[in-house]
């Protein structure tokens, strides 16, 4: 719930700021584009952080390496941020990050199903946890 709530309040904020005459925020799709930024270098921080066990957990046991494979999603997603904040490559970081949201789902779908905890709170049921996705998918494509 937290990355949401971060991409809300950043891109309202980028807005506002756009609004005081900072012009480079004064287009909704780059207010947008940096929320999504933000909200996707914070989201990786997790992947070394003390929450890193509990998304080794989640990655699905018929998957090899979970240790690499929350270290390669953690560098990919820091990748997608700073590619979405870069005009030529903005439109590839986006694609590239959807399709990440998508082929990293299934650990989440794992998550609440067996109740794994993140930071020692439960994981988010998987009704809100998928409208959430689609939510995270429509402003990453939009941030494109």
């Amino acid at each position: 719930m937290v990355p949401f709530i971060l991409l809300i309040v950043s891109f309202l904020i980028f807005r506002l700021i756009g609004f005081f005459g900072l012009s480079y925020f004064d287009v909704w799709e780059t207010s947008l584009r940096s929320a999504v930024a933000l909200m996707f270098l914070f989201t990786a921080m997790a992947h070394w952080g003390k929450r890193r066990p509990d998304l080794i957990k989640m990655v699905p046991p018929a998957l090899p390496n979970p240790d690499f494979i929350v270290t390669a999603t953690g560098i990919l997603e820091i990748i997608g941020a700073i590619g979405l904040l870069i005009p030529i490559t903005s439109n590839i970081a986006s694609l590239s990050l959807a399709l990440l949201l998508i082929v990293m789902f299934p650990s989440n779908i794992r998550a609440a199903r067996k109740g794994i905890t993140i930071g020692g709170r439960p994981s988010t049921p998987l009704f809100p946890r998928t409208i959430l996705q689609i939510i995270f998918l429509t402003a990453v494509i939009l941030a494109g």
